[in-house]
């Protein structure tokens, strides 16, 4: 089996894209998917503080 330059398999990718790539359209390196994700956890945890507050 050829491999080609464009193929992106661990195998064949850069030192430092080989750990990057996450085939998601919207979050491209695993850093992004680890700020949104915490994010999203400090967003939830706000909103249920704040409703918590006012509907005691």
């Amino acid at each position: 089996m050829k491999s080609s330059e464009n193929d992106l398999t661990p195998a064949a990718a850069p030192a430092g894209q080989r750990d990057e790539a996450t085939d998601l359209p919207g979050l491209p390196t695993w850093r992004g998917v680890y700020f949104f994700v915490f994010g999203s956890f400090i967003l939830w945890v706000l909103l249920l503080l704040a409703l918590t507050m006012s509907y005691s």
